[in-house]
């Protein structure tokens, strides 16, 4: 909602508690950026803020943010990486895009892939692009860590192949990929 005087501010999410994606108070860059339908659908599962992942991790990002405004937002996805994928910030890096690691852990019995792949990656993803959504921009520091989510859910998604919405997923990924690219 527009502050007095009819002029946006920066971050209207910061100054009222708004709940899921919502065009209408979106940053106008991250709108001009993303023109996909499916990036602002909260009921696509596919999507980055339609899964109950997604959903969770821009609430989270949000509340977060409202409670450290002054924080590099690095900040809030390393605490995601330590709470979500219970690991260490650094372990998570480029070494995690070895497919064959990737389908070592996918065959696991006892390693969760749906919670240390899909939802800490999803959640990184939700993570970045909330900040875009809500304040224009995707910071530096972030991008590395958002890329590696992205990759990572691209080559899960290819190995899980009796999965039949694999390929959508992967044409998502691969737009916001592109974004990520030009932000």
């Amino acid at each position: 909602m527009p502050k007095a005087g009819g002029k946006r501010s920066k971050n209207t999410y910061m100054d009222e508690e708004i709940y899921g994606i919502d065009k209408e108070h979106a940053h106008p860059r991250a709108i001009a950026l993303i023109t996909d339908d499916f990036f602002w659908d909260c009921a696509d599962e596919l999507a980055p803020f339609g899964s109950d992942e997604g959903d969770e991790a821009l609430a989270t990002f949000r509340e977060w943010r409202r409670a450290n405004p002054d924080t590099p937002t690095i900040e809030c996805i390393k605490w995601t990486i330590i709470s979500v994928g219970e690991m260490a910030f650094e372990d998570y890096n480029e070494d995690l895009l070895d497919r064959d690691l990737i389908r070592q852990l996918k065959e696991d019995p006892g390693y969760d892939d749906q919670q240390f792949i899909f939802t800490l990656d999803a959640s990184i993803i939700a993570t970045g692009f909330g900040q875009l959504v809500d304040e224009g921009t995707i910071d530096e520091a972030n991008k590395p860590l958002i890329h590696i989510a992205l990759e990572r859910q691209i080559a899960w998604a290819q190995i899980s192949e009796s999965w039949s919405y694999a390929e959508q997923h992967i044409g998502y990924l691969n737009i916001m990929k592109r974004v990520l690219d030009e932000v």
